[in-house]
């Protein structure tokens, strides 16, 4: 039974936690944060590096080559929504050490499980590795399936010995980063013209929807789902608990069984008292985690879809019978080393390769994370959660492979749960921040106004991407 001071006022914060369908947390002080900001850089990056695909190489290229720099504001909409969106997702792992689908799992016990589920079959297509291998054949010749099978356990094999699984993670995304980075650098001296820059200020000055050149649903789409989406946003909870921000310091990493030395991480998370010490830093906590999201996620997914947009558009801007899918990047790179040199395009084709495989990475990875997280948290608490991951990370790889081989190109129903899942997911978990972060924690480290307002949008944004998508799909499916 909860206690209560006058007034209606909790007397404890641990008595804010529902407590129905798991254990209450334990009482701890917040941690101290690091004294400088670069030992908290990484999760943005890895969710910069994860995002960092079909978008960023395809999409945004793709609507720049049609229709020149009139979208490119969208990318920036689009990462401002998914800001405010893995901040409120932070929000809750900072102050409890929790996940965001632990906090939606108190309130019903199967929320957890709905969104793992999601993320699982929206990802059953393992399209960022036939990606990277179509990439690769451009390169070396042979055949994509095979090349993209080696990928797939390559993936799993990566994911299994590494000692601690974030590390691993971690450094593979900031080379991959690195990478693309020094792609904008050559581009920007190599390709990159005068007449380019000249107009860049179309981005402002002649900014628009073109809905009759390339349909609503995909610009739509583009905006949404600039630098991430669906399950991946869900993930900055795991990857900033692995980083050790805040109250995430007391949970163990997920580690490899072979490699490393597994531990049982608890069903639940823990909470402090609202003390001037702890709200203290709990402030510093806050601001390095927003700042580390602004100066990696946003900016680099934003300077990225700016970058290969001018690359498109410096390059094939109207050429006619461009692909809206991979093999319009052989395209691309034919130009580039037609216009700049036999080096170019194949640089180009190397980046993109490792790129799309480091994305295929990550999100094995994330799907695999989130469904262990809560199959420990609500279901399997005497289980190990690492041996939990390697289980669905090789499941992820063994469905990819069986796909594969069965000879599918894309199968349409695959397609539909990729398309429709990621945007449900959002507008479903948008509401659900809202109430966890609202009800659940101290009234000193709730959200703003602001916050809720950018909640709000994103809820009333992704519902309708949501409908419009699935309507899209309908008539695709019914030939109408």
């Amino acid at each position: 039974m909860v206690t209560t001071r006058p007034g209606g006022r909790p007397s404890s914060v641990v008595d804010l936690f529902p407590t129905k369908y798991l254990a209450a947390p334990s009482v701890r002080d917040m941690p101290e944060p690091p004294a400088s900001f670069r030992h908290v850089i990484g999760p943005g990056i890895i969710a910069a590096g994860v995002g960092m695909a079909s978008g960023e190489f395809i999409l945004y290229p793709y609507i720049a080559s049609q229709v020149g720099l009139v979208f490119v504001w969208a990318a920036f909409v689009g990462l401002a929504t998914q800001y405010f969106l893995n901040m409120e997702i932070e929000r809750y792992t900072l102050a409890t050490g929790e996940t965001a689908l632990t906090g939606f799992s108190r309130y019903w016990r199967h929320w957890g499980l709905v969104f793992a589920i999601m993320a699982y079959f929206a990802n059953i297509w393992p399209g960022w590795a036939t990606s990277s291998a179509t990439l690769v054949t451009y390169l070396v010749g042979g055949s994509v399936v095979p090349i993209a099978i080696g990928f797939l356990l390559l993936i799993g094999i990566i994911l299994t010995m590494a000692p601690v699984v974030y590390q691993a993670l971690e450094k593979i995304q900031m080379v991959k980063v690195a990478a693309v980075l020094l792609l904008i650098v050559v581009a920007s001296v190599a390709v990159i013209g005068a007449s380019t820059w000249a107009d860049v200020p179309q981005i402002v000055t002649e900014a628009g929807v073109p809905a009759e050149e390339l349909g609503f649903a995909l610009l739509l789409g583009a905006l949404a789902f600039a630098g991430a989406g669906g399950g991946q946003n869900l993930c900055q909870s795991n990857w900033i608990r692995d980083k050790r921000f805040g109250m995430g310091a007391y949970v163990p990493r997920i580690v490899s069984p072979i490699t490393g030395h597994p531990e049982a991480a608890p069903s639940t998370g823990f909470v402090f008292e609202p003390t001037p010490e702890n709200l203290g830093r709990w402030r510093r906590w806050w601001k390095f985690a927003n700042t580390e999201q602004l100066t990696t996620f946003v900016l680099i997914s934003f300077l990225t879809i700016l970058f290969t947009s001018l690359l498109a558009y410096a390059t094939v801007f109207g050429q006619e019978g461009l692909a809206s899918d991979i093999s319009f990047l052989e395209a691309e790179g034919n130009v580039l080393n037609d216009t700049v040199g036999g080096w170019f395009g194949t640089f180009f084709w190397i980046i993109g390769a490792f790129s799309l495989f480091a994305a295929a990475l990550g999100i094995v990875d994330y799907t695999s994370r989130l469904g262990a997280d809560v199959l420990k948290t609500a279901y399997l608490r005497n289980a190990n959660e690492s041996k939990i991951y390697f289980a669905l990370v090789w499941g992820l790889v063994a469905i990819g492979i069986i796909v594969l081989l069965s000879g599918l190109s894309q199968p349409l129903i695959l397609l539909v749960i990729s398309a429709v899942t990621g945007g449900l997911m959002m507008f479903m978990y948008s509401a659900l921040l809202l109430l966890v972060n609202r009800r659940t924690l101290p009234r000193e480290i709730r959200p703003g106004a602001v916050r809720i307002v950018a909640l709000v949008w994103a809820f009333l944004l992704f519902g309708f991407l949501s409908v419009l998508t699935f309507n899209e799909q309908l008539r695709t499916l019914f030939g109408g």
